[in-house]
């Protein structure tokens, strides 16, 4: 017969504090307690609400014996952590899911310890302490630093170094705070952030250094550079999409994997959607690693492309970590944006202490020095017109706002003989484009033709340096990354490194991208020069006035509610709320290179788990829209691989000629096509 131990034990706990404060922190671990098997659950009003077990568990008994083996203590369960009146609720329940993954994590161990005494099994998840590595992890930076090649500008050397400099003398800044890094591209923040990360770690005996990134396309290539400084050993790299939420059997798992789980690891490279959506779970295998999250150093890569329907909360949880949790958090970025507390009204939730916080020196003045492009506003242009220009120059870089434009504008240019075409777009697979992209800078470096169409995933963290850029209408943030690929190297004055900022009447963008135009052209008539920080803190300025409210699009926050008579907590509701990526897209997988290949082989093997298999797929997965693949897989274009194994899993691409190396995966022709014979 089961035992619902969990409902008891949350029952019991919220009897054993005396006093109000001690009661909600007794609530909170009841909320743990309740959720340590199947997560956190909302207070009241959904179906297994914590309120609803614990009316139905009224009435019950059991053996008082556990109160004179185990004596608990509910008195003085309150710690000292500084809150607002205002932000209390969602403070204290950010306590309540910390005091949930200590549990969860605990309890996770405790089981593999069982198992593997029974089973005669060891394994190893042992990681060396950052605090004790941390002399070695600097001595390596430093080598790694005085053995970088000289930039072909002397000037951009001087810079960066300056910039090095004066980033690495503000670590002994009192810990636990916010600051922000502004660097202009190129200007080597990335490596900038880390030897912060390192050194202040080092003054103030930090756990860890987490640096969340915004896309998956691009964590593999800072991951290798980390690696690369601090040795193979150190480096967790840690992506969403192979998050696993329960395992169904009992298996051999790797250091690497464990360490996914609890983010033990001394540096873990990871992407925002994995910081944040396990920062708002409920799950126990997603929520186990946060408190791992206390006193750690977390850097924000390209912290502009947070998404901002959910910036709110975003801000919320960051003011938290730094507030009561010990971290010290770098908001790192070449367009900042603007979160500091005095552009808010007074207790507004979107606004930080962030004053006397900026790492780099005068940002104003860098941004000046390092200058390499001169934007202009071109206004409508067709893709004929595009064509033309990027038959003018050698070497030209089109970046447009939808896979369809790009897509057309590929086959114009194509069409009309433009030597050294190449599309670039997340029709390909990761492992394809990763080769792309080298195929290019092969070009751009031997000054070989070469004419790129892309779309937005070009802008973020990808080092390509074109003479000039074409740029569809967008906010400021994206139409700065998109400058970022142009003169990267500074090889060129400024004046002549033109990035075109262009309508595209036949293609109209997104709603989203619409708005921020339409904020773009709010403040640009006041600002001389577009790339300056003042512009940017404008810009953002007009895109958080227009949303407003819509900056919690989801109403998270509202969803922590609290007064004396207790908590009001909707745990399991946020967690399905708060979703950064709202694609509504799905995988399928294209098995051409031999290491795909091989690993939808292994798909047959049943002692080979899942997410094994899945980790080696990640980077030959395209996503497409729901309906586009449901089409596929009725005219037998995909199929579901092992299926009766492996479930809904793994859909794999059965007719090769759908993908080409020009324009990746074509599932728009597939209701029309005949199954190919010479299927993968």
């Amino acid at each position: 017969m089961p035992v619902d131990h969990s409902t008891a034990g949350a029952y019991h706990v919220t009897r054993l504090a005396n006093r109000n404060d001690d009661k909600i922190i007794a609530e909170l671990i009841a909320y743990a307690i309740a959720g340590h098997h199947a997560g956190l659950p909302d207070k009241i009003a959904v179906a297994g609400s914590l309120s609803d077990r614990l009316k139905d568990f009224e009435g019950k008994k059991i053996d008082p014996v556990w109160e004179e083996e185990i004596a608990p203590d509910a008195s003085g369960l309150t710690p000292k952590f500084a809150i607002a009146k205002k932000t209390a609720p969602f403070a204290v329940g950010f306590l309540g899911r910390m005091i949930f993954s200590c549990l969860v994590d605990a309890d996770y161990k405790d089981t593999e310890a069982f198992y593997n005494r029974v089973e005669g099994r060891t394994v190893d998840r042992v990681w060396l302490s950052l605090p004790e590595i941390l002399p070695d992890l600097i001595a390596a930076f430093d080598r790694y630093m005085a053995a970088l090649p000289k930039k072909a500008d002397p000037k951009v050397d001087r810079l960066r170094g300056e910039i090095l400099g004066a980033v690495r003398s503000r670590a002994t800044e009192p810990m636990a705070g916010l600051f922000t890094l502004t660097v202009p591209t190129g200007g080597g923040k990335t490596l900038a952030s880390l030897a912060f990360a390192l050194d202040h770690a080092r003054c103030h005996g930090l756990r860890r250094i987490i640096y969340a990134i915004p896309f998956t396309s691009i964590i593999d290539q800072t991951a290798d550079i980390f690696r690369d400084v601090l040795g193979e050993n150190h480096v967790l790299e840690h992506h969403s999409a192979i998050e696993e939420e329960e395992f169904t059997e009992r298996q051999q798992r790797d250091k690497l994997k464990l360490a996914m789980e609890d983010w033990a690891a001394p540096v873990v490279v990871t992407t925002n959607v994995q910081l944040f959506e396990s920062l708002f779970a409920a799950r126990p295998a997603r929520c186990r690693k946060l408190h791992n999250i206390a006193r750690s150093v977390i850097i924000l890569d390209e912290a502009q492309t947070l998404p901002r329907q959910l910036l709110a909360p975003c801000v919320r949880a960051l003011d938290e970590l730094a507030r009561n949790y010990g971290c010290s958090i770098v908001l790192c970025t070449a367009t900042q944006p603007a979160l500091d507390e005095r552009n808010f009204p007074k207790d507004h939730p979107m606004g930080l202490a962030l004053a006397g916080r900026e790492l780099a020196p005068d940002p104003h003045r860098l941004a000046a020095d390092l200058k390499r492009v001169t934007i202009r506003i071109a206004g409508p242009m067709s893709n004929g017109d595009l064509v033309e220009a990027l038959e003018r120059t050698g070497q030209g870089l089109a970046i447009v706002n939808s896979r369809k434009h790009a897509r057309d504008l590929f086959q114009e240019a194509k069409e009309a003989g433009l030597e050294g075409l190449i599309h670039l777009t997340t029709r390909q697979y990761a492992a394809h484009r990763r080769e792309i992209l080298k195929e290019i800078r092969r070009r751009l470096e031997g000054g070989q033709p070469c004419r790129v169409v892309a779309t937005s995933l070009v802008e973020a963290g990808v080092d390509l340096d074109f003479p000039c850029v074409w740029r569809a209408e967008a906010g400021l943030d994206q139409i700065a990354q998109a400058a970022g690929r142009c003169n990267r190297g500074g090889r060129h004055p400024a004046g002549q490194s033109i990035v075109t900022v262009f309508a595209a009447p036949d293609y109209p963008p997104p709603p989203e991208i619409r708005g921020l135009s339409g904020d773009m052209a709010r403040m640009m008539d006041n600002h001389a020069d577009l790339l300056s920080p003042a512009a940017m803190e404008a810009f953002f300025g007009e895109v958080y006035w227009r949303l407003g409210d819509a900056l919690d699009r989801e109403g998270i926050l509202d969803f922590f509610r609290m007064d004396r008579t207790g908590t009001d907590f909707a745990y399991r509701s946020v967690a399905e709320k708060f979703r950064m990526i709202e694609s509504g897209m799905v995988p399928v997988i294209i098995a051409r290179d031999e290491k795909a290949k091989e690993a939808v082989e292994k798909l047959r093997v049943n002692s080979i788990p899942s997410d094994v298999i899945a980790r080696e797929l990640q980077s030959f997965i395209v996503q497409v829209p729901p309906k586009a693949r449901s089409l596929m897989i009725a005219n037998r274009h995909v199929r579901f691989t092992e299926e009766g194994l492996r479930g809904d899993q793994f859909a794999v691409l059965q007719t090769p000629s759908l993908y080409t190396d020009e324009a990746g995966l074509i599932w728009e022709h597939a209701p029309y096509m005949a199954l190919e014979q010479n299927i993968i």
